[in-house]
Protein backbone atom coordinates (compact mmCIF):
# COMPACT_ATOMS: atom_id res chain seq x y z
CA UNK A 1 0.00 0.00 0.00
CA UNK A 2 2.86 2.38 0.80
CA UNK A 3 4.29 1.94 -2.72
CA UNK A 4 0.88 2.71 -4.21
CA UNK A 5 0.58 5.98 -2.30
CA UNK A 6 3.43 7.60 -4.22
CA UNK A 7 1.81 7.40 -7.70
CA UNK A 8 -1.62 8.15 -6.19
CA UNK A 9 -0.48 11.38 -4.57
CA UNK A 10 1.75 12.40 -7.47
CA UNK A 11 -1.03 11.90 -10.02
CA UNK A 12 -3.49 13.81 -7.80
CA UNK A 13 -1.15 16.77 -7.47
CA UNK A 14 -0.43 16.96 -11.20
CA UNK A 15 -3.83 16.29 -12.75
CA UNK A 16 -6.04 18.03 -10.19
CA UNK A 17 -3.91 21.18 -10.34
CA UNK A 18 -4.08 21.13 -14.14
CA UNK A 19 -7.83 20.49 -14.20
CA UNK A 20 -8.59 23.31 -11.79
CA UNK A 21 -6.31 25.70 -13.67
CA UNK A 22 -8.31 24.95 -16.84
CA UNK A 23 -11.54 25.68 -14.96
CA UNK A 24 -12.97 22.13 -14.89
CA UNK A 25 -12.79 21.55 -11.13
CA UNK A 26 -11.03 18.85 -9.15
CA UNK A 27 -13.29 15.86 -9.86
CA UNK A 28 -12.25 15.58 -13.51
CA UNK A 29 -8.60 15.79 -12.46
CA UNK A 30 -8.99 12.85 -10.07
CA UNK A 31 -10.77 10.74 -12.70
CA UNK A 32 -8.11 11.39 -15.33
CA UNK A 33 -5.39 10.73 -12.77
CA UNK A 34 -6.93 7.33 -12.03
CA UNK A 35 -7.03 6.42 -15.72
CA UNK A 36 -3.43 7.57 -16.19
CA UNK A 37 -1.91 5.40 -13.43
CA UNK A 38 -4.36 2.48 -13.61
CA UNK A 39 -4.34 -0.82 -15.49
CA UNK A 40 -5.42 0.86 -18.75
CA UNK A 41 -2.84 3.65 -18.47
CA UNK A 42 0.73 3.55 -17.20
CA UNK A 43 -0.07 0.48 -15.04
CA UNK A 44 1.61 1.99 -11.99
CA UNK A 45 -1.16 0.44 -9.88
CA UNK A 46 -2.54 -2.98 -10.82
CA UNK A 47 -4.58 -3.91 -7.71
CA UNK A 48 -7.49 -1.44 -7.83
CA UNK A 49 -9.64 -3.39 -5.34
CA UNK A 50 -7.50 -2.39 -2.35
CA UNK A 51 -7.58 1.30 -3.37
CA UNK A 52 -11.33 1.14 -4.00
CA UNK A 53 -12.08 -0.37 -0.58
CA UNK A 54 -10.15 2.31 1.29
CA UNK A 55 -11.36 5.17 -0.90
CA UNK A 56 -15.03 4.30 -0.29
CA UNK A 57 -14.49 5.84 3.13
CA UNK A 58 -14.44 9.19 1.32
CA UNK A 59 -18.08 8.71 0.25
CA UNK A 60 -18.96 7.60 3.78
CA UNK A 61 -17.36 10.74 5.25
CA UNK A 62 -19.09 12.94 2.68
CA UNK A 63 -22.48 11.56 3.74
CA UNK A 64 -21.59 12.12 7.40
CA UNK A 65 -20.77 15.78 6.71
CA UNK A 66 -24.01 16.17 4.74
CA UNK A 67 -25.87 14.77 7.75
CA UNK A 68 -24.14 17.25 10.06
CA UNK A 69 -25.47 20.11 7.94
CA UNK A 70 -28.98 18.66 7.71
CA UNK A 71 -30.79 19.43 10.95
CA UNK A 72 -34.25 17.79 11.10
CA UNK A 73 -35.94 21.21 11.05
CA UNK A 74 -34.14 22.04 7.80
CA UNK A 75 -35.16 18.69 6.29
CA UNK A 76 -38.80 19.50 7.11
CA UNK A 77 -38.48 22.88 5.39
CA UNK A 78 -37.00 21.17 2.30
CA UNK A 79 -39.61 18.41 2.17
CA UNK A 80 -41.34 19.71 -1.00
CA UNK A 81 -38.12 19.89 -2.98
CA UNK A 82 -36.81 16.57 -1.59
CA UNK A 83 -39.94 14.56 -2.31
CA UNK A 84 -41.27 16.61 -5.24
CA UNK A 85 -38.18 17.09 -7.39
CA UNK A 86 -36.56 13.95 -5.98
CA UNK A 87 -39.39 11.57 -6.84
CA UNK A 88 -40.04 13.26 -10.19
CA UNK A 89 -36.41 13.04 -11.28
CA UNK A 90 -35.89 9.44 -10.16
CA UNK A 91 -39.15 8.06 -11.55
CA UNK A 92 -39.13 9.83 -14.92
CA UNK A 93 -35.44 9.23 -15.58
CA UNK A 94 -35.68 5.61 -14.42
CA UNK A 95 -38.63 4.90 -16.71
CA UNK A 96 -36.88 6.49 -19.69
CA UNK A 97 -33.68 4.46 -19.34
CA UNK A 98 -35.52 1.26 -18.47
CA UNK A 99 -37.48 1.59 -21.72
CA UNK A 100 -34.30 2.31 -23.71
CA UNK A 101 -32.52 -0.65 -22.13
CA UNK A 102 -35.41 -2.97 -23.01
CA UNK A 103 -35.35 -1.72 -26.60
CA UNK A 104 -31.63 -2.52 -26.62
CA UNK A 105 -32.39 -6.15 -25.75
CA UNK A 106 -32.29 -6.32 -21.94
CA UNK A 107 -34.93 -8.29 -20.06
CA UNK A 108 -37.57 -6.33 -18.13
CA UNK A 109 -35.84 -7.20 -14.84
CA UNK A 110 -32.47 -6.11 -16.17
CA UNK A 111 -34.01 -3.00 -17.72
CA UNK A 112 -35.49 -2.02 -14.36
CA UNK A 113 -32.10 -2.39 -12.65
CA UNK A 114 -30.36 -0.42 -15.39
CA UNK A 115 -33.04 2.29 -15.39
CA UNK A 116 -32.83 2.88 -11.65
CA UNK A 117 -29.02 2.73 -11.61
CA UNK A 118 -28.65 5.21 -14.45
CA UNK A 119 -31.25 7.56 -12.89
CA UNK A 120 -29.07 8.09 -9.81
CA UNK A 121 -26.65 11.03 -9.74
CA UNK A 122 -23.37 11.37 -7.89
CA UNK A 123 -23.48 13.19 -4.55
CA UNK A 124 -19.69 12.95 -4.42
CA UNK A 125 -19.36 14.83 -7.73
CA UNK A 126 -22.20 17.35 -7.62
CA UNK A 127 -21.71 18.84 -4.15
CA UNK A 128 -17.95 19.51 -4.49
CA UNK A 129 -18.53 20.83 -8.03
CA UNK A 130 -21.15 23.30 -6.81
CA UNK A 131 -19.18 24.10 -3.67
CA UNK A 132 -16.08 25.10 -5.65
CA UNK A 133 -18.18 27.76 -7.40
CA UNK A 134 -20.07 28.89 -4.26
CA UNK A 135 -23.37 27.71 -5.76
CA UNK A 136 -24.65 25.49 -2.94
CA UNK A 137 -26.72 28.36 -1.53
CA UNK A 138 -28.29 29.18 -4.92
CA UNK A 139 -31.69 27.84 -5.98
CA UNK A 140 -29.96 25.36 -8.30
CA UNK A 141 -27.68 24.26 -5.46
CA UNK A 142 -30.55 23.72 -3.04
CA UNK A 143 -32.59 21.84 -5.65
CA UNK A 144 -29.60 19.64 -6.52
CA UNK A 145 -29.01 18.88 -2.86
CA UNK A 146 -32.69 17.98 -2.40
CA UNK A 147 -32.65 15.53 -5.33
CA UNK A 148 -29.38 13.94 -4.20
CA UNK A 149 -30.69 13.61 -0.65
CA UNK A 150 -33.80 11.81 -1.87
CA UNK A 151 -31.65 9.47 -3.97
CA UNK A 152 -29.41 8.71 -0.97
CA UNK A 153 -32.47 7.88 1.12
CA UNK A 154 -34.02 5.80 -1.68
CA UNK A 155 -30.84 3.84 -2.44
CA UNK A 156 -31.26 1.33 0.40
CA UNK A 157 -34.76 0.14 -0.53
CA UNK A 158 -33.72 0.09 -4.20
CA UNK A 159 -30.82 -2.28 -3.47
CA UNK A 160 -33.15 -4.41 -1.33
CA UNK A 161 -35.61 -4.72 -4.24
CA UNK A 162 -32.99 -5.85 -6.79
CA UNK A 163 -32.93 -9.52 -5.62
CA UNK A 164 -36.71 -9.60 -5.99
CA UNK A 165 -36.29 -8.97 -9.73
CA UNK A 166 -34.69 -12.39 -10.20
CA UNK A 167 -36.80 -15.33 -11.34
CA UNK A 168 -38.81 -16.97 -8.52
CA UNK A 169 -37.37 -14.35 -6.15
CA UNK A 170 -40.65 -13.70 -4.40
CA UNK A 171 -40.97 -17.29 -3.24
CA UNK A 172 -37.32 -18.03 -2.57
CA UNK A 173 -35.39 -14.87 -1.81
CA UNK A 174 -37.51 -12.52 0.33
CA UNK A 175 -34.89 -11.44 2.89
CA UNK A 176 -37.15 -11.20 5.96
CA UNK A 177 -34.23 -11.68 8.32
CA UNK A 178 -32.29 -8.88 6.64
CA UNK A 179 -35.33 -6.59 6.69
CA UNK A 180 -35.85 -7.21 10.41
CA UNK A 181 -32.16 -6.69 11.09
CA UNK A 182 -32.17 -3.44 9.11
CA UNK A 183 -35.18 -2.09 11.02
CA UNK A 184 -33.59 -3.06 14.32
CA UNK A 185 -30.30 -1.48 13.29
CA UNK A 186 -32.06 1.75 12.42
CA UNK A 187 -33.77 1.80 15.82
CA UNK A 188 -30.42 1.25 17.57
CA UNK A 189 -28.90 4.12 15.57
CA UNK A 190 -31.67 6.49 16.59
CA UNK A 191 -31.52 5.54 20.25
CA UNK A 192 -27.71 5.70 20.45
CA UNK A 193 -27.58 8.99 18.59
CA UNK A 194 -30.22 10.52 20.83
CA UNK A 195 -28.90 9.45 24.22
CA UNK A 196 -25.35 8.04 23.96
CA UNK A 197 -23.34 10.07 21.41
CA UNK A 198 -23.85 13.52 23.01
CA UNK A 199 -22.62 12.19 26.38
CA UNK A 200 -19.57 10.56 24.76
CA UNK A 201 -18.55 13.80 23.04
CA UNK A 202 -19.08 15.85 26.18
CA UNK A 203 -16.79 13.42 27.99
CA UNK A 204 -14.12 13.46 25.26
CA UNK A 205 -14.42 17.23 24.78
CA UNK A 206 -13.95 17.79 28.49
CA UNK A 207 -10.63 15.95 28.35
CA UNK A 208 -9.29 18.77 26.10
CA UNK A 209 -7.11 16.42 24.06
CA UNK A 210 -7.47 17.39 20.37
CA UNK A 211 -5.98 14.19 18.93
CA UNK A 212 -8.36 12.04 20.99
CA UNK A 213 -11.30 14.10 19.80
CA UNK A 214 -10.17 13.61 16.18
CA UNK A 215 -9.75 9.87 16.78
CA UNK A 216 -13.24 9.74 18.29
CA UNK A 217 -14.70 11.56 15.30
CA UNK A 218 -13.08 9.09 12.90
CA UNK A 219 -14.21 6.16 15.06
CA UNK A 220 -17.75 7.49 14.95
CA UNK A 221 -17.83 7.70 11.15
CA UNK A 222 -16.11 4.38 10.48
CA UNK A 223 -17.92 2.63 13.32
CA UNK A 224 -21.40 3.69 12.29
CA UNK A 225 -20.66 2.73 8.69
CA UNK A 226 -19.46 -0.72 9.81
CA UNK A 227 -22.48 -1.26 12.08
CA UNK A 228 -24.85 -0.22 9.30
CA UNK A 229 -23.16 -2.69 6.95
CA UNK A 230 -23.56 -5.47 9.52
CA UNK A 231 -27.24 -4.58 9.89
CA UNK A 232 -27.77 -4.86 6.14
CA UNK A 233 -27.88 -1.12 5.56
CA UNK A 234 -25.64 1.01 3.37
CA UNK A 235 -22.47 2.15 5.18
CA UNK A 236 -23.08 5.62 3.73
CA UNK A 237 -26.60 5.70 5.16
CA UNK A 238 -25.26 4.76 8.58
CA UNK A 239 -22.76 7.61 8.52
CA UNK A 240 -25.45 9.95 7.21
CA UNK A 241 -27.81 9.08 10.08
CA UNK A 242 -25.00 9.61 12.59
CA UNK A 243 -24.38 13.05 11.10
CA UNK A 244 -28.06 13.99 11.26
CA UNK A 245 -28.29 12.88 14.89
CA UNK A 246 -25.29 15.06 15.78
CA UNK A 247 -26.41 18.04 13.69
CA UNK A 248 -27.75 19.83 16.77
CA UNK A 249 -24.75 18.99 18.97
CA UNK A 250 -22.55 21.75 20.35
CA UNK A 251 -19.59 19.82 18.89
CA UNK A 252 -20.95 19.89 15.31
CA UNK A 253 -18.47 22.46 14.00
CA UNK A 254 -15.50 20.76 15.64
CA UNK A 255 -16.52 17.42 14.16
CA UNK A 256 -16.80 19.01 10.74
CA UNK A 257 -13.36 20.59 11.02
CA UNK A 258 -11.81 17.25 12.04
CA UNK A 259 -13.45 15.13 9.33
CA UNK A 260 -13.19 17.45 6.30
CA UNK A 261 -9.43 16.99 5.63
CA UNK A 262 -9.77 13.18 5.59
CA UNK A 263 -12.97 13.37 3.54
CA UNK A 264 -11.42 15.54 0.84
CA UNK A 265 -8.40 13.31 0.26
CA UNK A 266 -10.26 9.99 0.47
CA UNK A 267 -13.00 11.27 -1.82
CA UNK A 268 -10.27 12.16 -4.31
CA UNK A 269 -8.92 8.62 -4.03
CA UNK A 270 -12.45 7.32 -4.65
CA UNK A 271 -12.67 9.16 -7.97
CA UNK A 272 -9.20 7.92 -8.87
CA UNK A 273 -10.34 4.35 -8.16
CA UNK A 274 -13.31 4.92 -10.49
CA UNK A 275 -10.91 6.02 -13.21
CA UNK A 276 -8.62 3.02 -12.58
CA UNK A 277 -11.43 0.45 -12.59
CA UNK A 278 -13.19 1.68 -15.74
CA UNK A 279 -12.94 -1.08 -18.36
CA UNK A 280 -11.63 1.05 -21.20
CA UNK A 281 -11.20 -2.09 -23.29
CA UNK A 282 -14.97 -2.04 -23.87
CA UNK A 283 -14.66 1.45 -25.33
CA UNK A 284 -12.26 0.02 -27.91
CA UNK A 285 -14.27 -3.11 -28.70
CA UNK A 286 -17.73 -1.49 -28.70
CA UNK A 287 -17.23 2.25 -29.19
CA UNK A 288 -20.62 2.93 -30.79
CA UNK A 289 -22.57 1.49 -27.87
CA UNK A 290 -20.45 3.36 -25.33
CA UNK A 291 -20.63 6.74 -27.13
CA UNK A 292 -24.37 6.40 -27.75
CA UNK A 293 -24.94 5.36 -24.13
CA UNK A 294 -23.03 8.34 -22.73
CA UNK A 295 -24.84 10.78 -25.03
CA UNK A 296 -28.28 9.35 -24.17
CA UNK A 297 -27.49 9.39 -20.44
CA UNK A 298 -26.30 12.99 -20.42
CA UNK A 299 -29.00 14.29 -22.76
CA UNK A 300 -31.90 12.41 -21.16
CA UNK A 301 -31.09 13.41 -17.59
CA UNK A 302 -30.35 17.01 -18.57
CA UNK A 303 -33.65 17.47 -20.41
CA UNK A 304 -35.75 15.85 -17.68
CA UNK A 305 -34.04 17.83 -14.90
CA UNK A 306 -34.45 21.09 -16.83
CA UNK A 307 -38.17 20.49 -17.41
CA UNK A 308 -38.74 19.59 -13.75
CA UNK A 309 -36.95 22.73 -12.60
CA UNK A 310 -39.03 24.88 -14.93
CA UNK A 311 -42.21 23.21 -13.65
CA UNK A 312 -41.02 24.04 -10.13
CA UNK A 313 -40.93 27.71 -11.11
CA UNK A 314 -37.18 28.23 -11.57
CA UNK A 315 -35.95 30.78 -14.09
CA UNK A 316 -34.17 29.44 -17.17
CA UNK A 317 -30.65 30.15 -15.93
CA UNK A 318 -31.21 28.35 -12.61
CA UNK A 319 -33.04 25.46 -14.31
CA UNK A 320 -30.15 25.03 -16.74
CA UNK A 321 -27.58 25.10 -13.93
CA UNK A 322 -29.60 22.45 -12.03
CA UNK A 323 -29.89 20.29 -15.17
CA UNK A 324 -26.17 20.40 -15.99
CA UNK A 325 -25.26 19.50 -12.41
CA UNK A 326 -27.07 16.12 -12.40
CA UNK A 327 -26.58 14.27 -15.73
CA UNK A 328 -23.87 11.86 -14.56
CA UNK A 329 -24.32 8.43 -13.01
CA UNK A 330 -23.70 7.69 -9.36
CA UNK A 331 -21.13 5.89 -7.27
CA UNK A 332 -24.09 3.99 -5.79
CA UNK A 333 -24.96 2.70 -9.26
CA UNK A 334 -21.84 0.49 -9.14
CA UNK A 335 -23.16 -1.15 -5.97
CA UNK A 336 -26.62 -1.63 -7.45
CA UNK A 337 -25.26 -3.19 -10.65
CA UNK A 338 -23.04 -5.49 -8.58
CA UNK A 339 -26.10 -6.73 -6.67
CA UNK A 340 -27.96 -7.24 -9.95
CA UNK A 341 -25.11 -9.34 -11.39
CA UNK A 342 -24.92 -11.42 -8.20
CA UNK A 343 -28.57 -12.54 -8.48
CA UNK A 344 -28.51 -12.98 -12.27
CA UNK A 345 -30.62 -9.93 -13.17
CA UNK A 346 -27.78 -8.42 -15.21
CA UNK A 347 -25.07 -10.10 -17.26
CA UNK A 348 -21.43 -9.22 -16.68
CA UNK A 349 -21.25 -7.61 -20.12
CA UNK A 350 -24.27 -5.34 -19.53
CA UNK A 351 -23.03 -4.34 -16.09
CA UNK A 352 -19.58 -3.60 -17.52
CA UNK A 353 -21.02 -1.44 -20.29
CA UNK A 354 -23.24 0.46 -17.85
CA UNK A 355 -20.36 0.97 -15.43
CA UNK A 356 -18.11 2.38 -18.16
CA UNK A 357 -20.91 4.67 -19.39
CA UNK A 358 -21.35 6.01 -15.85
CA UNK A 359 -17.59 6.49 -15.37
CA UNK A 360 -17.38 8.46 -18.64
CA UNK A 361 -20.42 10.52 -17.68
CA UNK A 362 -18.67 11.36 -14.40
CA UNK A 363 -15.63 12.56 -16.33
CA UNK A 364 -17.74 14.54 -18.81
CA UNK A 365 -20.03 16.34 -16.35
CA UNK A 366 -17.41 18.75 -14.90
CA UNK A 367 -16.48 19.82 -18.44
CA UNK A 368 -20.10 20.36 -19.50
CA UNK A 369 -20.92 22.21 -16.28
CA UNK A 370 -17.88 24.48 -16.63
CA UNK A 371 -18.76 25.26 -20.25
CA UNK A 372 -22.40 25.98 -19.37
CA UNK A 373 -21.30 28.32 -16.57
CA UNK A 374 -18.95 30.13 -18.93
CA UNK A 375 -21.20 30.45 -22.00
CA UNK A 376 -24.87 29.47 -21.48
CA UNK A 377 -25.88 30.61 -17.97
CA UNK A 378 -24.52 34.19 -18.34
CA UNK A 379 -26.39 34.61 -21.65
CA UNK A 380 -29.67 33.38 -20.16
CA UNK A 381 -29.22 35.57 -17.11
CA UNK A 382 -28.51 38.66 -19.23
CA UNK A 383 -31.37 37.82 -21.60
CA UNK A 384 -33.96 37.98 -18.83
CA UNK A 385 -36.44 40.77 -19.36
CA UNK A 386 -36.13 43.60 -16.90
CA UNK A 387 -39.26 43.56 -14.73
CA UNK A 388 -41.44 46.63 -15.03
CA UNK A 389 -40.99 49.03 -12.15
CA UNK A 390 -44.00 49.49 -9.89
CA UNK A 391 -46.29 52.43 -10.41
CA UNK A 392 -46.08 54.47 -7.23
CA UNK A 393 -49.28 56.33 -6.26
CA UNK A 394 -49.10 60.02 -5.44
CA UNK A 395 -48.01 60.33 -1.82
CA UNK A 396 -47.15 63.03 0.69
CA UNK A 397 -44.84 60.78 2.75
CA UNK A 398 -42.10 62.93 4.33
CA UNK A 399 -39.51 60.11 4.21
CA UNK A 400 -38.19 58.05 1.31
CA UNK A 401 -36.15 54.92 2.12
CA UNK A 402 -33.85 53.84 -0.71
CA UNK A 403 -32.99 50.19 -0.06
CA UNK A 404 -35.22 48.16 2.23
CA UNK A 405 -32.79 45.51 3.44
CA UNK A 406 -31.60 44.91 7.02
CA UNK A 407 -30.98 48.58 7.83
CA UNK A 408 -33.84 50.10 5.87
CA UNK A 409 -36.36 47.71 7.43
CA UNK A 410 -35.46 48.77 10.98
CA UNK A 411 -35.82 52.44 10.04
CA UNK A 412 -39.17 51.66 8.41
CA UNK A 413 -40.48 49.68 11.38
CA UNK A 414 -39.66 52.48 13.81
CA UNK A 415 -41.27 55.09 11.53
CA UNK A 416 -44.37 52.92 11.22
CA UNK A 417 -44.47 52.50 15.01
CA UNK A 418 -44.49 56.31 15.30
CA UNK A 419 -47.20 56.66 12.65
CA UNK A 420 -44.89 58.45 10.22
CA UNK A 421 -45.60 57.56 6.57
CA UNK A 422 -42.72 56.64 4.27
CA UNK A 423 -42.12 55.33 0.76
CA UNK A 424 -39.73 52.36 0.50
CA UNK A 425 -37.91 51.43 -2.72
CA UNK A 426 -35.85 48.33 -3.48
CA UNK A 427 -34.83 46.39 -6.59
CA UNK A 428 -34.62 42.90 -5.07
CA UNK A 429 -37.87 41.32 -6.26
CA UNK A 430 -37.64 38.23 -4.04
CA UNK A 431 -37.09 40.37 -0.96
CA UNK A 432 -40.00 42.64 -1.87
CA UNK A 433 -42.34 39.65 -2.20
CA UNK A 434 -41.36 38.45 1.27
CA UNK A 435 -41.76 41.90 2.85
CA UNK A 436 -45.18 42.40 1.32
CA UNK A 437 -46.37 39.21 2.99
CA UNK A 438 -45.49 40.85 6.32
CA UNK A 439 -47.51 43.96 5.53
CA UNK A 440 -44.80 46.32 4.24
CA UNK A 441 -45.66 48.38 1.16
CA UNK A 442 -42.35 48.26 -0.70
CA UNK A 443 -42.15 49.34 -4.34
CA UNK A 444 -39.91 47.73 -6.91
CA UNK A 445 -37.51 50.10 -8.65
CA UNK A 446 -33.96 51.40 -8.87
CA UNK A 447 -33.45 54.06 -6.16
CA UNK A 448 -30.76 55.68 -8.33
CA UNK A 449 -33.29 56.71 -11.02
CA UNK A 450 -34.47 60.30 -10.84
CA UNK A 451 -37.84 59.59 -12.52
CA UNK A 452 -38.63 56.89 -9.99
CA UNK A 453 -37.71 59.15 -7.05
CA UNK A 454 -39.82 61.93 -8.54
CA UNK A 455 -42.77 59.53 -8.77
CA UNK A 456 -42.12 58.55 -5.15
CA UNK A 457 -42.60 62.17 -4.08
CA UNK A 458 -38.98 63.24 -3.65
CA UNK A 459 -39.82 66.84 -4.59
CA UNK A 460 -42.23 67.11 -1.64
CA UNK A 461 -40.49 64.83 0.89
CA UNK A 462 -38.31 66.16 3.73
CA UNK A 463 -35.53 63.60 3.75
CA UNK A 464 -34.22 60.40 2.17
CA UNK A 465 -32.56 57.46 3.88
CA UNK A 466 -30.07 55.70 1.58
CA UNK A 467 -29.49 52.18 2.93
CA UNK A 468 -28.24 50.29 -0.14
CA UNK A 469 -25.89 47.31 0.23
CA UNK A 470 -23.50 48.22 -2.56
CA UNK A 471 -21.05 51.08 -1.95
CA UNK A 472 -20.94 52.21 -5.58
CA UNK A 473 -24.72 52.14 -5.92
CA UNK A 474 -24.97 54.21 -2.75
CA UNK A 475 -22.66 56.90 -4.15
CA UNK A 476 -24.55 56.97 -7.47
CA UNK A 477 -27.86 57.37 -5.63
CA UNK A 478 -26.49 60.14 -3.39
CA UNK A 479 -25.10 62.03 -6.39
CA UNK A 480 -28.42 61.75 -8.20
CA UNK A 481 -30.39 62.93 -5.14
CA UNK A 482 -28.05 65.86 -4.55
CA UNK A 483 -28.28 66.88 -8.21
CA UNK A 484 -32.04 66.52 -8.72
CA UNK A 485 -33.52 67.03 -5.28
CA UNK A 486 -31.37 69.54 -3.36
CA UNK A 487 -34.23 70.14 -0.93
CA UNK A 488 -33.88 66.62 0.54
CA UNK A 489 -31.81 65.97 3.61
CA UNK A 490 -29.75 62.81 3.13
CA UNK A 491 -29.02 60.24 5.83
CA UNK A 492 -26.84 57.47 4.51
CA UNK A 493 -25.67 54.04 5.64
CA UNK A 494 -21.90 53.65 5.30
CA UNK A 495 -20.27 50.29 4.69
CA UNK A 496 -16.82 51.15 6.07
CA UNK A 497 -14.46 53.97 6.89
CA UNK A 498 -13.47 54.78 3.30
CA UNK A 499 -17.12 54.78 2.29
CA UNK A 500 -17.69 57.34 5.05
CA UNK A 501 -14.94 59.58 3.64
CA UNK A 502 -16.52 59.44 0.17
CA UNK A 503 -19.91 60.36 1.63
CA UNK A 504 -18.34 63.21 3.60
CA UNK A 505 -17.00 64.53 0.28
CA UNK A 506 -20.63 64.77 -0.83
CA UNK A 507 -21.66 66.65 2.32
CA UNK A 508 -24.58 64.42 3.26
CA UNK A 509 -26.52 65.35 6.38
CA UNK A 510 -25.89 62.18 8.39
CA UNK A 511 -23.68 59.10 8.12
CA UNK A 512 -24.04 55.89 10.12
CA UNK A 513 -21.39 53.18 9.83
CA UNK A 514 -23.41 49.98 9.64
CA UNK A 515 -21.46 47.92 12.19
CA UNK A 516 -20.09 50.72 14.40
CA UNK A 517 -22.83 51.04 17.02
CA UNK A 518 -23.54 47.31 17.20
CA UNK A 519 -19.81 46.71 17.75
CA UNK A 520 -19.80 49.28 20.56
CA UNK A 521 -22.72 47.53 22.23
CA UNK A 522 -20.99 44.17 21.84
CA UNK A 523 -17.80 45.60 23.38
CA UNK A 524 -19.78 46.90 26.35
CA UNK A 525 -21.27 43.43 26.93
CA UNK A 526 -17.79 41.86 26.76
CA UNK A 527 -16.41 44.32 29.34
CA UNK A 528 -19.32 43.59 31.67
CA UNK A 529 -18.82 39.84 31.25
CA UNK A 530 -15.14 39.99 32.32
CA UNK A 531 -15.89 41.90 35.52
CA UNK A 532 -15.78 45.60 34.64
CA UNK A 533 -18.65 47.51 36.24
CA UNK A 534 -21.49 48.64 33.96
CA UNK A 535 -20.70 52.31 34.66
CA UNK A 536 -17.01 51.95 33.77
CA UNK A 537 -17.80 49.82 30.72
CA UNK A 538 -20.31 52.34 29.41
CA UNK A 539 -17.86 55.19 29.98
CA UNK A 540 -15.03 53.36 28.20
CA UNK A 541 -17.23 52.65 25.17
CA UNK A 542 -18.48 56.24 25.09
CA UNK A 543 -14.94 57.65 25.27
CA UNK A 544 -13.94 55.40 22.36
CA UNK A 545 -17.02 56.38 20.33
CA UNK A 546 -16.47 60.11 20.72
CA UNK A 547 -12.74 59.91 19.93
CA UNK A 548 -13.19 57.59 16.93
CA UNK A 549 -15.89 59.76 15.39
CA UNK A 550 -13.71 62.83 15.86
CA UNK A 551 -10.77 60.97 14.31
CA UNK A 552 -12.95 60.15 11.30
CA UNK A 553 -13.71 63.85 10.83
CA UNK A 554 -10.08 64.91 11.39
CA UNK A 555 -8.65 62.38 8.93
CA UNK A 556 -11.14 63.25 6.17
CA UNK A 557 -8.77 65.95 4.94
CA UNK A 558 -6.04 63.41 4.09
CA UNK A 559 -7.86 60.09 3.62
CA UNK A 560 -6.06 59.48 0.30
CA UNK A 561 -2.67 59.66 2.07
CA UNK A 562 -2.13 56.17 3.47
CA UNK A 563 0.99 57.12 5.43
CA UNK A 564 -0.79 59.93 7.28
CA UNK A 565 -3.82 57.69 7.90
CA UNK A 566 -1.64 55.05 9.53
CA UNK A 567 0.10 57.66 11.66
CA UNK A 568 -3.24 59.16 12.67
CA UNK A 569 -4.61 55.77 13.67
CA UNK A 570 -1.52 55.14 15.81
CA UNK A 571 -1.84 58.58 17.45
CA UNK A 572 -5.49 57.96 18.31
CA UNK A 573 -4.66 54.50 19.73
CA UNK A 574 -1.89 55.99 21.90
CA UNK A 575 -4.19 58.78 23.06
CA UNK A 576 -6.94 56.37 24.09
CA UNK A 577 -4.44 54.11 25.85
CA UNK A 578 -3.17 57.13 27.80
CA UNK A 579 -6.69 58.18 28.78
CA UNK A 580 -7.57 54.75 30.10
CA UNK A 581 -4.21 54.39 31.84
CA UNK A 582 -4.77 57.64 33.79
CA UNK A 583 -8.26 56.51 34.77
CA UNK A 584 -7.12 53.06 35.92
CA UNK A 585 -7.24 52.90 39.75
CA UNK A 586 -3.87 52.60 41.47
CA UNK A 587 -3.25 49.83 43.96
Amino acid sequence: MLEDLVPLLAAAVIFVSLSRRLGFGSVLGYLVAGVAIGPYGLKLIEDTEEISTVSELGVVMLLFLIGLELRPARLWVMRKAVFGLGIGQLVLTGLLFAALAHLAGASWAGSAALGVGLALSSTAIVLPMLGERNLLASNAGRDSFAVLLFQDLAFIPLVAVVPLLAENAVQLMVPWRSVTLAIGGGAVFLAAGRFLLPRIFRLIGGARTPEIFTATALLLVVGTAALAHKAGLSPSLGAFLAGVLLSSSEYRHELQADIEPFEGLLLGFFFMSVGMSAELGLAVSEPKIIILGVLLLLAGKTVISYLLARLAGRVRAEALRFAFALPQGSEFSFVLFGSAVAVGVLSDRMAGLATLIIALSMATTPILFALSERFLVPRLASARKEPVYDTIPDTDAPVIICGFGRVGQIVGRILRMQGIPFTALDKDTSQIEGLRRFGFQVYYGDPARADLLRAAGAEKAKLAVVALDDMEETLVAVDMLRRNFPNLKLFVRSRNRRHSYLLMDREVDGIVRETFHSSLRLSEMVLNAIGISPVDALRAVEVFRVRDEQALIDSHAFYEDERRLIQNAQDVADELAGLFERDRPTK
